[in-house]
């Protein structure tokens, strides 16, 4: 369901820009709304991605553990 939420963040987004992009003259109030709605959904999408990568993590450190990999270290860690 968060797939499909995010994507019609996304949706939406690709529309406000689309409408921004067919403008002949600048209304500005009605751009300034759709400004406002465009920066709550990039603020909501940014929240949505960063849950999604934290449960690719949780999976990818499941993974790691089974195949015996739990002292591997992580690229992160590495200073070189």
């Amino acid at each position: 369901m968060a797939q499909n939420d995010l994507k019609s963040k996304l949706k939406k987004l690709k529309e406000i820009v689309d409408w921004f992009d067919n403008q002949e003259e600048a209304d500005v109030e009605a751009g300034l709304t759709r400004v406002k709605e465009g920066a709550a959904l990039i603020k909501e999408s940014r929240k949505e991605l960063s849950r999604l990568e934290n449960e690719f993590e949780k999976v990818k450190k499941e993974i790691d553990i089974e195949e015996g990999d739990e002292e591997a270290p992580d690229t992160e860690d590495i200073n070189i």
